[in-house]
């Protein structure tokens, strides 16, 4: 039996609890089963957002949380806290488990610590065509009896399984299996959940937290019990710790790993994968430390003529020009002028720096097709299980700077905008972790507005000088990563990442994403963009674009070796990235640049401040502190490196 008080229901509806490892098609599910009203909002005190929508089940309305995905419910990262969390203080009635089929083991562990916490639950094993692919079957009706629970399969982008799901979610069960630790453990487990408060979680299962080192849950204990008895409490955890060589967290988890093998091994039946050989092939060669060169090389070369080509040159052009500068500024022109009788706000509108012809013609005009061309290229190459092979390629070079093979994920995002990429920085486990990548995407990573006008000037240049700009912004990255990596403070994760099999995309995966993925952009990235314009107008009205650019001549003059018109473009390049590039391009094309001031021009401004939109963004991921010392360190970095690359060309009167 769990010994815990019965649930409570704060607010108006029942909560239901969505849990999952990363990457099982928790999100998916949460969107088949809540339509498309969901509100999505930070946790209190973090910067981990969590996704709520209502879900009607037999007449009945129900909140569905979806919370970030878990390897455990001992808490290793900010993710995994804020899912237990909710399961401690939002008590929820009921917990839906969506599970990888083709990797039980690792469901079942989240699985037999939910059993622990005493919540009724239903299990979804998703991707259920997956695990078929690979051979491998599950005796479902098995694993429902061992669980003593409703176990589901579904294949959730094809919808399938989820009429059962909600048909089961109504009548949750507790489930049945319970794990025996070393007899001493579950001593000192009895001797902790007498001192222990009810709680929606289960004595029994915060004992095991505490035993385990729990820190994270400390705060939460100061609160709900009295100092002497917590005092007590970590001085019998501190008494067992003593009764064993390894930590007792190690043999709980051991143990724990031990019942999930055993339920797993009863359960599943391994048959032959049905065809796939050579797709079997391209999985094994994309991760060869030879062969997968070649492989990477010809993914990143159609990911750029895709994106970068057709997204960033075709696709701009033809809604820019067409649309954009044809059909809808002209016509908003007029309607403001026709309709708003005041100068002031008719220049705030379709001025020079409006708000419609300025703000909405970059974001929707410039950048959404940029976008739409990366997330349909992001898709594919996720569905395809490419992504974990490219972490794999690149981990090594990664770890040169104190990261893993994870990060080069936001990295090859901010190829597209360094705005998205900041925020899909959550992915990576520690708060170190992302602040370098934040770091270092804000440094030395064009986005594909600017890297389109970077290139494009490149090519008015010699091959010598590609090469320079390439190794200067290279050798920046990595320097700078490492000594990043030496400062900031936390431990290095190890690098653990699920390799999916190689499978041929499913089209109606990849619109479900993208679609999901533009909505995100509509409402997090434009409104920025419309901010950063504004701010770029009042600093317009009041003269003081002039003064900046007074002030920063000197620097970009004597240190930097450019014509002091090219202040104007940095001042552009931070409050819009790429058109401090195009004033470059622009100036090059009237021959005001000289190759090497063209060059130092273009690497000073790639490693130049993020713009505005991106500098917002850091402050809502990593919180004002951080991104103004990120700024602090970016700015003196990118003019220093730039004087720098100016004296050895110039001393050693290197042409270009």
């Amino acid at each position: 039996m769990h010994e815990h008080k019965p649930r409570k229901q704060s607010g108006n509806l029942e909560k239901i609890a969505l849990i999952g490892n990363p990457n099982v098609g928790k999100s998916v599910i949460f969107g088949l089963l809540t339509g498309k009203y969901v509100t999505v909002s930070n946790y209190p005190g973090t910067t981990v957002e969590i996704t709520q929508g209502n879900i009607s089940l037999n007449g009945k309305r129900l909140l569905l949380i979806d919370t970030p995905g878990v390897n455990s419910l001992i808490p290793m990262s900010e993710d995994e806290k804020v899912t237990r969390d909710i399961l401690l203080s939002e008590a929820p009635s009921t917990v839906v488990q969506v599970g990888d089929a083709k990797n039980l083991k690792r469901t079942l562990l989240i699985t037999l610590q939910l059993s622990e916490m005493g919540f009724p639950m239903v299990l979804d094993l998703n991707m259920i065509d997956e695990a078929m692919d690979r051979g491998i079957s599950i005796d479902i009706e098995s694993l429902k009896n061992m669980l003593g629970i409703n176990v589901i399969s579904t294949i959730a982008p094809q919808r399938k399984g989820i009429k059962e799901l909600r048909e089961a979610i109504p009548s949750p069960k507790c489930p049945t299996t319970r794990i025996n630790y070393n007899p001493v453990i579950e001593d000192y487990i009895g001797k902790i959940s007498k001192l222990l408060p009810s709680t929606s979680i289960s004595q029994r299962s915060l004992s095991v937290m505490i035993l385990s080192e729990d820190e994270s849950l400390r705060d939460w204990l100061k609160v709900n019990i009295k100092e002497n008895t917590l005092s007590e409490i970590e001085r019998l955890r501190d008494e067992c710790k003593l009764k064993f060589r390894d930590s007792v967290g190690y043999l709980i988890n051991k143990t724990r790993i031990e019942a999930a093998e055993e339920i797993a091994s009863r359960v599943i039946k391994k048959v032959g994968p049905e065809g796939g050989k050579l797709l079997n092939f391209i999985g094994r060669i994309s991760m060869h430390p030879v062969y997968g060169i070649p492989v990477l090389l010809a993914v990143l070369y159609g990911f750029y003529e895709f994106v970068g080509v057709f997204g960033a040159g075709t696709l701009v052009d033809l809604v820019e020009e067409n649309i954009f500068n044809s059909y809808i500024n002209p016509a908003a022109t007029k309607v403001v002028k026709l309709l708003i009788p005041i100068e002031l706000l008719q220049e705030l509108l379709v001025g020079e720096y409006g708000l419609i012809t300025v703000a909405l013609t970059y974001a929707i005009a410039i950048i959404l097709p940029i976008t739409v061309t990366f997330f349909i290229a992001f898709a594919l190459l996720e569905d395809s299980g490419y992504l974990p092979r490219l972490a794999i390629m690149s981990n090594r070079i990664f770890n040169i700077i104190g990261l893993n093979g994870k990060a080069v994920l936001p990295m090859v995002l901010g190829l597209g905008c360094g705005t998205m990429a900041v925020m899909t920085s959550r992915i990576l486990e520690t708060k170190r972790d992302r602040i370098i990548t934040t770091f270092l995407l804000a440094l030395a990573i064009p986005c594909s507005a600017q890297l389109g006008v970077i290139l494009g000037m490149l090519g008015a240049l010699s091959l010598k000088a590609t090469i320079v700009w390439v190794s200067s912004i290279l050798i920046v990255l990595f320097i700078s990563g490492f000594l990043a990596s030496k400062i900031v403070s936390g431990e290095r994760t190890e690098f653990f990442l699920e390799i999916p099999p190689i499978r041929i995309p499913n089209l109606m995966n990849i619109v479900v994403k993208t679609i999901g993925r533009v909505e995100w952009y509509l409402k997090e990235a434009v409104p920025l963009f419309i901010l950063g314009t504004f701010i770029l107008f009042a600093l317009h009205k009041f003269n003081l674009l002039i003064f900046l650019e007074r002030i920063t001549s000197p620097v970009i003059v004597n240190l930097l070796g450019l014509p002091a018109k090219t202040a104007e473009a940095f001042i552009l390049g931070f409050l819009r990235r790429d058109y401090g590039a195009a004033g470059l391009f622009t100036m090059a094309q009237e021959g005001l640049l000289t190759p090497v001031q063209s060059i130092v021009s273009l690497v000073t401004i790639t490693l130049f401040i993020p713009c505005l939109a991106n500098f917002f963004m850091i402050i809502k991921e990593r919180g004002i502190t951080t991104a103004l010392w990120i700024i602090a360190i970016v700015f003196p970095t990118a003019f220093l490196f730039g004087g720098l690359l100016n004296w050895i060309l110039r001393y050693f009167n290197i042409s270009l």
